[in-house]
């Protein structure tokens, strides 16, 4: 059985939530990730006050994220283990 993640997608331009913990870089960014639908829910709740009606949670199975990076260039995950807060752990994909 293959483990599902969650990702926040742009209603109106379909892009990824990122994250770009360094501003000087001229990367994608790493896109953010959830374990549960509910913490990706919690966060645009937290975090997206008055615009998160503009975002929808969207499902990906764990095998199929090396090619989500691929085709969008993202240098990596940011994995949000907490998203109140939020903590979120940078894992870099190459």
């Amino acid at each position: 059985m293959s483990q599902t993640y969650y990702l926040i997608r742009s209603k109106a331009d379909g892009q990824y939530l990122v994250a770009r913990p360094n501003q000087d870089a001229a990367d994608a960014g790493y896109v953010l990730m959830f374990r549960e639908q509910y913490d990706a829910l919690s966060y645009l709740n937290a975090h997206g006050k008055g615009v998160s009606d503009r975002f929808g949670v969207e499902s990906i199975p764990a095998t199929q994220m090396k090619a989500l990076l691929d085709r969008w260039g993202f240098t990596g995950i940011g994995m949000v283990s907490d998203p109140l807060v939020p903590q979120i752990e940078f894992l870099t994909h190459r």
